[in-house]
C-alpha cells in the first residue's frame, strides 16, 4: 500500500432489485434486515455499504455465494446503477457521468478480469491482448508494441501466435490479465479470476499476480470466496454477508479480532501464526529498549516459531526493514498466537 489517498470512495451505497427500488428505499423504515427487505419483494444486493479504497491498495472482497461481492464491484464501475448512496472515483461522482464520459472512464482508468476468460477463439494471443486498444482506435503499430510488452510481462512470450484452444487454463487466464493490463488501467477489478483453475495452477497464478502487483502498484479490487486466497493477497479484506460488509480490515486484524460471529466462523480454522506479523503484536517502547538482536517486523509468528520457543527473553525488540526499532514484542503473547492460549 503506498498512500492513504482514496481512489474509490463509496458512501451508504444500496443496490436493490425489485419493481420500484428507489421509491421503496426512500420510504423504507430504518433497521430493515435483509430478510425483512426480501419479504417486501426486494433483494438487497448491496446494503448500506461505505468503504474507501486507497491508491495502490489491494482490497479483497469475499463472502459466500449471494453475499453481494460481485454486485458491489459492479457498482464501483457503474455496471450496476446504484439505488442510493454515492460512489466517487478520484473525487468524481460516477453517478453524475453521462454515457460517453462513463465509457471513457472505463476505457482509460479501469481494467476488468472475470472468472470466464472471455477470449476471442478466432484471434491469436497477440490479437486478443491488442483488442481493447483496437477498440480505442489506437494505431496498429502502437497497439502491437503494447500487446507484446504485456504478453512478456505475464510470462507468455513466445506464444503470441497461439490460439486460445492451444493454451492451458492458466495460460488463458494470463491472456485475460494481459488484455486488461494493455490499457494501463489505474484501477483493476478482478472477479474470482482463478476459481476455475486447478489448485497448482491457481497457486502459480497467485504468485504471478503478487509479482505483477509488486511491479505495477495498481489499485485493485479482487473478489474471491476463498479465505486462504484472500489472506495471501490482500492489504485489507472486506467480508460480506447479505449485501453488507461485516468487517473490513487487514488480514492480521481479521484473524486476531473478528468483529462478528459470522467473521469468526471464517477465521476459526485458520492457523493464526501464519497470518499474524510481529509488527501487529508490537507495543510502543516508551523509552524502554530491550536487549538483544531485534526480530523482523514483517515476519509472521510462524516464521519466528523456533526463535520464540528457544528464547529466554520475555520482551523482544522489533525492527522494520530499515533496521529501525518500532516496538516491543511480548514473547508470551506471541506464543499464545503460535500454540494457542493457555
Amino acid at each position: 500500500m503506498t498512500t492513504q489517498t482514496p481512489v474509490i470512495s463509496c458512501a451508504n451505497v444500496w443496490k436493490l432489485f425489485g419493481p420500484h427500488p428507489k421509491k421503496y428505499l426512500a420510504n423504507m423504515p430504518a433497521g430493515r434486515s435483509f430478510d425483512d427487505i426480501r419479504k417486501d419483494g426486494y433483494i438487497a444486493g448491496v446494503r448500506d455499504v461505505s468503504v474507501d479504497i486507497n491508491r495502490g491498495e489491494m482490497l479483497v472482497v469475499m463472502g459466500l455465494s449471494g453475499s453481494g461481492k460481485s454486485t458491489l464491484v459492479r457498482c464501483f464501475s457503474r455496471l450496476h446503477e446504484i439505488t442510493g448512496g454515492t460512489i466517487e472515483v478520484d473525487g468524481q461522482d460516477i453517478m453524475a457521468l453521462n454515457d460517453r464520459d462513463l465509457i471513457e472512464l472505463r476505457r482509460n482508468k479501469m481494467g476488468m478480469v472475470f472468472q470466464s476468460f472471455g477470449l476471442l477463439p478466432h484471434r491469436t494471443v497477440l490479437e486478443n491482448v491488442a483488442f481493447p486498444l483496437e477498440m480505442r482506435g489506437q494505431d496498429r503499430h502502437d497497439r502491437r508494441e503494447r500487446a507484446l510488452e504485456v504478453i512478456k510481462l505475464v510470462g507468455l512470450e513466445g506464444r503470441e501466435e497461439y490460439f486460445p484452444r492451444e493454451l492451458s487454463g492458466g495460460q488463458q487466464q494470463r491472456v485475460g490479465i494481459a488484455r486488461s493490463l494493455a490499457i494501463e488501467p489505474d484501477i483493476w477489478f478482478l472477479d474470482e479470476p482463478f476459481s476455475a483453475l486447478d489448485p497448482l495452477i491457481r497457486r502459480e497464478m497467485q504468485d504471478e499476480f503478487l509479482r505483477l502487483q509488486e511491479m505495477l502498484g495498481k489499485t485493485i479490487v479482487f473478489i474471491t470466496h476463498d479465505f486462504d486466497e484472500a489472506l495471501r493477497l490482500a492489504d485489507r479484506i472486506a467480508i460480506m454477508k447479505d449485501g453488507a460488509i461485516e468487517q473490513c480490515d487487514t488480514p492480521d486484524q481479521i484473524v486476531l479480532n473478528p468483529a462478528t460471529p459470522y467473521v469468526r466462523k471464517f477465521t476459526e480454522d485458520i492457523e493464526k501464526s501464519r497470518v499474524v506479523h510481529a509488527r501487529v503484536l508490537a507495543t510502543p517502547m516508551n523509552g524502554h529498549i530491550p536487549d538483544g538482536t531485534p526480530i523482523r517486523a514483517g515476519a509472521t509468528i510462524l516464521q519466528l516459531a523456533r526463535q520464540l520457543v528457544n528464547e529466554t527473553r520475555e520482551e523482544l525488540p522489533v525492527a522494520n526493514g530499515n533496521g529501525e526499532l518500532i516496538g516491543i514484542l511480548n514473547r508470551q503473547e506471541a506464543l499464545d498466537v503460535l500454540l494457542g492460549e493457555g
